[in-house]
Parts: C-alpha cells; structure tokens; sequence
C-alpha cells in the first residue's frame, strides 16, 4: 500500500497553493468548484508522486470544531482494486473500527470507503 493523497482544509487557497507550488515545486491542477457547496480545491503534484489537496469551503473555518476543520483532513491509501476496499473495510469494521464512509463510486471517479483510525483521523481507503 502507499498513500495516494493528504488533504488540508484552508482559509486563503490561493495562497496555499502558491506556496506550496513556489517552494516545493508542486504542480497545481485546475481548480475544482462545487458552486452548490461552496466548496474548492485545487490538487497539488509533487515529482515523487505524492498529492496534496487543497480545500476551501466557507462554512469549514474553525481549528477545533468537530465538522471538517483547518489542516490536514485524511490521509488516503491505495489499495489497487474495489475488492480490496471492500475486504479491508469489512476487516477494520470486524475490528471494532468505525466505518464513517460505506464502499462506493465517488462523483470524481474514485471507488472509496472511509474508517477512523484510533484516535479519530479519517483514513479513505481507494481502489
């Protein structure tokens, strides 16, 4: 396994793209917008391989608010295939963990499901 993306929520996304984009010469997609939302992000490329996403949406804004809030949001692993998703899922779920994101084929083109991790991270698991 390796891990496909880490996502950050942020107020000033242009200024966090052109930081990152300046500094550790990542390339930035187009960015995505979701009017109904209110949400944007933008994905970072990096040459090793790693991807950064960087989202904005007005009603994330505070630290420690128990909704989505600023910095990193989860941390996304590869698996390779849906059947994998689905194993692992079932695996963590027997487990004890908690499943917050059931198996299934995202508006974006991912097959996904999502788990906490011991101390409440979100972990995504995709095929």
């Amino acid at each position: 396994m390796k891990i496909a993306h880490i996502a950050i929520w942020t107020k000033d996304l242009e200024a966090m793209k052109a930081f990152y984009c300046r500094y550790f010469e990542g390339v930035s997609s187009a960015k995505y917008l979701n009017p109904e939302k209110k949400f944007e992000s933008y994905f970072i490329s990096f040459k090793s391989g790693a991807k950064l996403e960087l989202m904005r949406q007005e009603s994330v804004t505070e630290p420690l608010n128990p909704l989505p809030q600023l910095g990193i949001t989860h941390i996304a692993f590869k698996l390779g295939s849906s059947k994998a998703v689905i194993l692992l899922t079932e695996k963590l779920r027997s487990d004890g963990y908690r499943i917050v994101g059931e198996p299934r084929l995202t508006g974006d083109g991912y097959f996904e499901s999502v788990v906490l991790d011991v101390e409440g991270n979100r972990i995504e698991l995709l095929a």
